[in-house]
This record gives structure tokens, C-alpha cells and sequence, in this order.
């Protein structure tokens, strides 16, 4: 008898495995161009548990663009309808929308694709942008010096070096724990999370007596690898069943995390509770129950 297996995101499930859709909106913020680098006129529309977004949050922290660039959280627990808003502390007080779905229609009328975010709002056009979080780290990097505290995180002479372990560390890694999560045949899981595996070695041993990916300069490489890191013993291990170790078994990844972790301004991005929740309540396929186990020695690590 033929069972039909459930997954919360049928259109990206092609052969049992889980295909990310391309993101739509793809414009870029330049000077001389529709979209200048000014202050106040961008919003970004975050979520505190989404790994993509929070990388966007860490870099706009980072470089001191908080004042430059308003934003704003959406519900941690995603609704069959998206992500949503509600009129207390995840408001939107840029549009009064109650679904983020409503910016996407706003800007496109005939968008029917999964609704995501970080989504990079005009709010001079009432159009997104963009909602490609790659694309906002480099504008965020690049486009508003003016404004920022001159951090560099992806430094001339680095980039092809960090073009490459970018691509890398995104298919193996970052988007890695997504198909062992959402794989819906045990080949292809199993296929999966050995590629997953084998990269996390891999890293591992890149990182042998180095502070950050490229020695002692953090770049964007580190924080989009430190995003996926930073989630994986308190949810993908169990709830993507990617448990073959766990990152504090590996010395030099783990000493990556906390020391990411424990910087300043990265400490008050990291919100667990909101993690823990959208990913154990939200996917119901995976976790019908809805039930949240209790991780909080690892938390405890993390901060010792």
C-alpha cells in the first residue's frame, strides 16, 4: 500500500528531496540608481528564529547601520498563511500588515511562491526590494559606508577566496541541514547527511589554529557559517535528525561558535526561545506534537 508522505513545502520536494526556491525579488541598492543608500528609507522585515535572516541582523548590528535601517520581527510560529504580524511585540508599524504575504502581493500581485524572509522593504515605493539575504549582506557590507562604523566583512582580497567557501558552506552546511530535515525517502536522507558530514569535517579541519575562516579577520563567511552552527545542537540535531555528532564534538567548529557567540554585538541577535519554538511548532510534519525538549545545558555551554 502506497503512503503519502506530508511535507510542509510540496512545491520544493522533487525525488524525495527538499529544492529551495529561487528568491523573486532581486533589485540593488546603488548609488546614482532607483534605489540609493540613504538613511531611513529601508525596513528590514526579520524573523529572530530564521537562520537567513538572522545573518542579515548580525551584519546590520555589526556595522552600526541599526540607526540607518529600520526593522522589525515577524511571529516566531509560522501559520498555514506565512509568517505573520500581530498589534503587540511583532507589530508592523511600517505597513499595518497582518501576513508578510502582504508586502509580496503588494509588490507583485501574481506572487505565489513560499513567502520568506529577510525581506528588504522601500518604504519610499511601498515595494520589497529584495529578499535574497546573500544579496542584502553584500549591500549591507558595501552600499551605506557613509553611514556605517567602517567594518569590512568581506575584504577585496578575500572575496573569490570567500566566494568560494560561501557556495560551499551554503550547499553542504547551511542548506544541508534543511534536505536531511525535509529528504522524504531514506536515501536521500542518508545521502544528505553524510554530504552534511563530511563538510562539517571538512571545516573542522580548515579551521585548525585559526581564529575566524580566513585567521584573525571575521568576514561574512564566518556569520553565514555561525547562523547554521549556532542552531544546530538545540534543533537540527534532533529535529532534522542530523545526529551523527553533535557541534560541540568538534573542538574547533564549536570554539568557533562561542567565540562568534560571546562578541558584543552578536550575543543580543541570538534569541532561543524564538528558535526553538518556530522550528518545534511550526513544522508540523516533522513534529506533530509540537513538543520543545529542553536544551538548555547546551545554551549553558555556549555561554560558559
Amino acid at each position: 500500500m502506497n503512503r503519502k508522505i506530508q511535507s510542509d513545502f510540496p512545491k520544493e520536494i522533487i525525488n524525495g528531496s527538499f529544492v529551495r526556491q529561487v528568491s523573486t525579488f532581486r533589485n540593488y541598492i546603488r548609488k546614482n540608481s532607483n534605489y540609493p543608500p540613504v538613511s531611513g528609507r529601508y525596513h528590514l522585515y526579520l524573523s529572530n528564529a530564521c537562520p537567513w535572516a538572522h545573518r542579515v541582523l548580525i551584519t546590520l548590528k555589526l556595522k552600526k547601520l541599526d540607526n540607518t535601517i529600520s526593522y522589525s520581527f515577524v511571529d516566531p510560529i509560522r501559520e498555514s498563511k506565512g509568517w505573520k504580524f500581530d498589534k503587540n511585540k511583532y507589530s508592523d508599524k511600517i505597513n499595518k500588515f497582518n501576513f508578510l504575504s502582504e508586502a509580496y502581493k503588494k509588490t507583485d500581485k501574481t506572487f505565489n511562491k513560499r513567502v520568506t524572509v529577510p525581506v528588504l522593504w522601500d518604504k519610499k515605493m511601498k515595494i520589497i526590494i529584495n529578499n535574497e539575504s546573500a544579496d542584502i549582506l553584500d549591500m549591507l557590507n558595501s552600499e551605506f559606508e557613509s553611514y556605517s562604523n567602517g567594518l569590512d566583512l568581506s575584504p577585496v582580497n578575500l572575496q573569490q577566496s570567500m566566494n568560494d567557501i560561501n557556495d560551499y558552506i551554503y550547499r553542504n552546511i547551511n542548506n544541508g541541514v534543511y534536505e536531511c530535515g525535509f529528504a522524504i525517502s531514506q536515501d536521500v536522507y542518508n545521502s544528505k547527511v553524510k554530504s552534511l558530514f563530511y563538510a562539517l569535517d571538512l571545516i573542522n579541519s580548515h579551521l585548525d589554529n585559526k581564529k575566524y575562516l580566513f585567521g584573525d579577520i571575521l568576514t561574512l563567511s564566518d556569520i553565514r557559517l555561525f547562523v547554521t552552527l549556532i542552531r544546530f545542537d538545540i534543533v537540527y540535531y534532533s529535529h532534522f535528525k542530523t545526529s551523527l555528532k553533535h557541534i560541540y564534538d568538534y573542538k574547533n567548529l564549536w570554539n568557533h561558535t562561542r567565540r562568534i557567540y560571546n562578541l558584543k554585538k552578536v550575543t543580543s541577535t541570538v534569541n532561543f526561545r524564538e528558535i526553538k519554538s518556530h522550528y518545534y511548532m511550526t513544522h508540523k510534519h516533522i513534529n506533530p506534537s509540537k513538543i520543545v525538549p529542553n536544551t538548555d545545558y547546551i545554551i549553558e555551554m555556549l555561554q560558559s
